[in-house]
């Protein structure tokens, strides 16, 4: 197998550089050592469009994040992502807080963000009436927003896919050769040979960089606990609430997803093992305890489900991209952490453009860079799904209940490009499974369809791939 790009990683960052890639006459392959896209960092993070007033002046954090943010309505719009410009809001509860609320205004400014202000105590509660009567006041980030990680990963690879990359699943990279023409990859499934390789793989972009002797990436794996409450719950905040930033992070947040719900995380934990995503007692208690200091009235009994992530802090404290001092065809995207959803617009159009520098690749003329929208059943009106099952009667069949998923929505998942192959990749689609029940009672529908669909025996379907399979054999 012969590509131009071989990109490494299908997480936000990697699709979407994907995409970007796709604009050119070019073969790119996208690999993934999962069953699935979004499977790393990307699945379990805290979904925030960051303003860009935290990164330090200068840095790439800075520069990226500033035009990811601006970036991002648009991209979310061309294909058809969830994106809600919320606004949010850095508390302070004391005079020395507000001190580091001034400073990160001005930081702001600096980095060239739009529509910062400082607020004082009245102003906070006439926005945020949930937030704690302590609050002495807050910097509050017009720009920012809150997204789908997950939902804007698969719309970026089914686009990319749609226009002629290779999405190639369950391909972990295990040894990297240099050749005369660039770059043999082992991986599990065979051998790949790529003029370029572009190493976005999250966690693991210092294991896939020392694979060709460059040893000059050092991360941290840094663990991150989140609690997720029904939509209920969703009331307790419109803006996203940040409390003021330490050394590990932005700290513990409030807010609303794009889907109604409310999240509230994260921990910030440095762990050994880079597949350690348990979660704890202790970072569950930690997280609570925090999320109350700026919404009191938080109510954890609304909690559905609680999660973990993995981030990879550099010891740079910024990104790390560009091309290695070992090979200037093998190009490092390293250490996204946050504000790397925010950034990831960015980072494809500037890992795209240095490539582009090196190569004379011309741009397609047919290539198309939307995707038309999902069926959604659940926001649909009554004449609107009427009309719907009346072409297609699987779309009058909920599979989901709390949700209101169909069928139809399903079998689309499916079948879309680069489109689902186990349980969750069907949750993260179409939501099947991420209500109140958790899947309790629509999972086995989705089992069942999986099976169906893509002509599997049930006890084959997994929940996440490997070996995760949700049934071992029949009941006699």
């Amino acid at each position: 197998m012969k590509y131009d790009v071989a990109v490494v990683g299908a997480g936000v960052v990697g699709a979407l550089i994907s995409r970007e890639l796709s604009k050119y006459d070019i073969r790119v392959a996208l690999l993934e050592k999962c069953n699935d896209v979004a499977m790393g960092t990307t699945k379990a993070n805290s979904a925030i469009v960051h303003g860009g007033f935290d990164a330090a002046n200068g840095t790439l954090k800075a520069k990226l994040n500033v035009r990811g943010t601006e970036l991002m309505p648009k991209l979310c719009a061309d294909m058809a992502v969830p994106y809600r410009n919320n606004g949010s809001l850095v508390l302070a509860f004391s005079e020395e807080e507000m001190e580091h609320v001034r400073t990160l205004y001005e930081r702001g400014v600096k980095n060239g963000v739009p529509k910062l202000s400082v607020l004082d105590k009245a102003q906070v509660k006439a926005l945020e009436p949930h937030v704690s009567d302590e609050v002495v006041g807050a910097l509050l980030s017009e720009t920012a927003g809150i997204v789908c990680p997950y939902e804007l990963t698969i719309a970026a690879t089914e686009v990319a896919v749609t226009n002629g990359v290779e999405f190639i699943r369950n391909c972990a990279v295990e040894a990297i050769n240099v050749t005369a023409d660039g770059f043999l990859l082992a991986t599990t499934q065979g051998e790949i040979s790529a003029k370029y390789v572009v190493n976005a793989a999250g966690i693991h972009t210092d294991d896939i960089a020392r694979m060709i002797g460059d040893d000059s990436i050092s991360l941290v794996a840094r663990k991150g606990e989140y609690y997720l409450l029904d939509k209920s719950f969703g009331f307790m905040a419109d803006h996203t609430i940040f409390q003021c930033p330490n050394k590990m992070g932005k700290g513990v947040l409030v807010t609303p997803t794009v889907d109604g719900n409310l999240l509230i995380g994260p921990s910030a934990l440095d762990v050994e093992d880079k597949e350690d995503v348990d979660t704890t007692p202790q970072g569950l208690e930690f997280i609570v305890e925090k999320a109350k200091k700026s919404v009191p009235t938080l109510n954890i009994r609304g909690a559905i489900t609680s999660f973990a992530g993995m981030r990879a802090h550099p010891v740079t404290d910024d990104f790390i991209i560009g091309f290695s001092a070992k090979n200037d065809c093998f190009l490092n995207v390293a250490g996204i952490e946050s504000p790397g959803l925010s950034a990831a617009p960015a980072i494809a159009e500037m890992v795209a453009g240095l490539l582009k520098e090196k190569a004379d690749w011309q741009e397609k003329k047919d290539c198309v860079l939307t995707r038309k929208a999902p069926v959604r059943f659940r926001h649909m009106t009554k004449s609107e799904r009427e009309a719907l099952i009346a072409k297609n009667k699987a779309y009058g069949r909920i599979i989901c209940r709390c949700e209101t998923i169909t069928e139809g929505e399903i079998l689309d998942a499916i079948h879309a490009p680069a489109g689902a192959r186990d349980v969750d990749g069907v949750k993260r689609r179409t939501r099947a499974g991420m209500g109140r029940c958790q899947g309790g009672f629509c999972g086995s529908k989705v089992v069942e369809i999986l099976s169906r669909e893509l002509n599997m025996p049930m006890n084959e379907i997994t929940k996440f791939g490997g070996n995760s399979k949700i049934l071992f054999e029949k009941t006699k």
